[in-house]
C-alpha cells in the first residue's frame, strides 16, 4: 500500500481527532485508498454538519430568541441522525418551560388569571412525565404567583363590591399565606376599607342622632380630604 497515501490519511485522521473537520482527502483512482478517502470525507462532512447545526441552533435559540429553530438532519443516518434527534429533544425540553412561562405571563398581563403551567412534559402519546428539578421549581413558582394574584384580585373585588356596591361595611380581604408585598397590598386594602367603614358609620350615627333631635353628637373619627370636609360640615350643622 502507498506509504505516502497512508501518511496523508494519518495526518487527516489526526486533524479530525483534534477537532478540525474541514480537512479532506483527495479521491483519485479506483483502489481501496480512493474508497477510504471518500468515506473519510463523508465522515468529516457529517461531523462538520453536526457541529455547524449545533452552533446555528445555539445562536438562533440562545441569542436571537427564535425558539422554534431545530437542527436539520441533512444526510445523516443512524447514530448521526440519533445525535441530532437527541439534540433537538434537549432543545425542546429546555424551550418548553420558557414557552409555558411566556404563555401564562402573557395571559396574566392581559388580565386572564385562569392559565397555569403544566407540571408534566407534553408528548403526543399521552400525559408525559412529571417535571423534575429546576423545571418543576419554575412551574410551581409561576403557578403560585398566579394563584396569589388570583386570590388577591378575588378578595379585593369582593370587598369593593360589598362596601361600594352593596353597602355592607366592615368587609375585609382574607388572603392566607401572603407575605412581602402581597401582604402589604392586602393590609392596605383592609386599612382603607376599615377607615372608610369607621368614617361612614360615625357620620351615619351623628346624622341619625340629629334626625332624632339629638344635637349633642359630633363626628369624631379621624378623616382627611372630602370626608373631613363632610364631617366638619355635619359638625357645624
Amino acid at each position: 500500500m502507498d506509504t505516502a497515501a497512508l501518511n496523508r490519511l494519518l495526518t487527516a485522521l489526526v486533524s479530525m481527532r483534534d477537532g478540525n473537520f474541514r480537512k479532506r482527502l483527495t479521491v483519485s483512482g479506483d483502489g481501496v485508498m480512493s474508497e477510504i478517502a471518500a468515506v473519510f470525507n463523508e465522515v468529516a462532512d457529517r461531523n462538520l454538519h453536526l457541529t455547524g447545526e449545533l452552533s446555528r441552533v445555539r445562536r438562533m435559540v440562545g441569542r436571537e430568541g427564535k425558539l422554534t429553530e431545530r437542527l436539520e438532519t441533512g444526510a445523516c443516518v443512524g447514530s448521526w441522525a440519533a445525535a441530532i434527534d437527541n439534540s433537538n429533544a434537549l432543545v425542546d425540553d429546555l424551550v418548553r418551560p420558557v414557552s409555558e412561562v411566556s404563555r401564562v405571563l402573557s395571559a396574566v398581563a392581559e388580565g386572564d388569571l385562569s392559565p397555569r403551567m403544566g407540571l408534566r412534559t407534553q408528548i403526543p402519546e399521552g400525559n408525559g412525565q412529571p417535571l423534575r428539578g429546576e423545571f418543576l421549581k419554575v412551574g410551581r413558582t409561576v403557578n403560585n404567583l398566579v394563584d396569589q394574584l388570583s386570590t388577591f384580585t378575588d378578595e379585593v373585588t369582593r370587598v369593593a363590591s360589598e362596601v361600594g356596591t352593596e353597602g355592607k361595611l366592615g368587609g375585609q380581604a382574607r388572603v392566607r399565606g401572603m407575605s412581602g408585598s402581597w401582604k402589604d397590598l392586602t393590609d392596605s386594602v383592609n386599612t382603607m376599607a376599615y377607615r372608610l367603614t369607621a368614617q361612614v358609620r360615625d357620620i351615619a350615627l351623628v346624622t341619625t342622632a340629629v334626625a332624632n333631635g339629638d344635637l349633642s353628637r359630633k363626628v369624631t373619627v379621624p378623616a382627611r380630604g372630602e370626608v373631613a370636609q363632610l364631617a366638619e360640615t355635619i359638625n357645624q350643622m
